[in-house]
């Protein structure tokens, strides 16, 4: 009964080769349940960021995760990903949301405090991210980041991702606050070797200790 607990979400690594990313993508998404992967840019140019895309969406797909591509709905187009992440303020994901919903996932972050939080709650997205795509700098979550998923889990339907930290175990404080899914990045990735164990202790973690959902 995973979907009645936290889940976990994927940040694709910034790796030079594509078919070395997709190889370490693939692998760890071997290690059991994993929601959505988000596939930022990291700066490559449209053209070497599709092809990166083109890899890696189809891996992602195939182990039934959700990809979702960060800003750049043109790509995301092209290589029939699953949805879109806006890391953009409120008006950048209302945007988004109008032109791309519901054909794709439209979720997004950057909410730094209650009042942008509420601001992207009324655009109605998909999801809310608390914190950034590479804040995990600190072995665990940012206090503040867990403290507003606890807070809008609460009170909201809308579901929320909170950034977990550079540590596997951080995953468990943020399923603690109650919110649905917990973003990794570096802490699954830093020893790519290890990508694939750490999803599966990341999930028995969660299997064990995460709240558990009212229906």
């Amino acid at each position: 009964m995973i979907d009645n607990r936290c889940r976990l979400v994927l940040i694709v690594p910034d790796m030079a080769d594509p078919a070395e990313r997709a190889e370490v993508l693939g692998n760890a998404l071997r290690g059991g349940d994993v929601a959505s992967v988000i596939i930022p840019q990291y700066g490559l140019d449209d053209t070497v960021f599709q092809k990166h895309a083109e890899m890696l969406v189809p891996v992602i797909q195939e182990a039934g995760a959700a990809a979702l591509v960060v800003d750049n709905s043109r790509v995301a187009g092209r290589v029939k990903a699953d949805g879109l992440h806006v890391s953009g303020n409120a008006e950048a994901l209302a945007e988004a949301v109008e032109k791309h919903a519901p054909k794709l996932i439209v979720g997004g972050g950057n909410a730094m405090d209650r009042h942008h939080a509420l601001e992207m709650g009324e655009i109605q997205p998909d999801y809310i991210f608390f914190g950034k795509l590479d804040g995990d700098i600190k072995p665990e979550a940012h206090s503040k980041n867990v403290a507003l998923g606890e807070w809008w889990s609460s009170m909201i339907e809308i579901p929320a991702i909170v950034m977990g930290g550079a540590d596997p175990s951080s995953a468990v404080v943020v399923a603690e606050s109650g919110v649905e899914f917990v973003a990794l990045g570096k802490a699954v990735f830093a020893d790519p070797a290890q990508a694939a164990a750490i999803v599966t202790r990341v999930n028995a973690e969660l299997d064990e200790k995460a709240p558990r959902f009212e229906d």
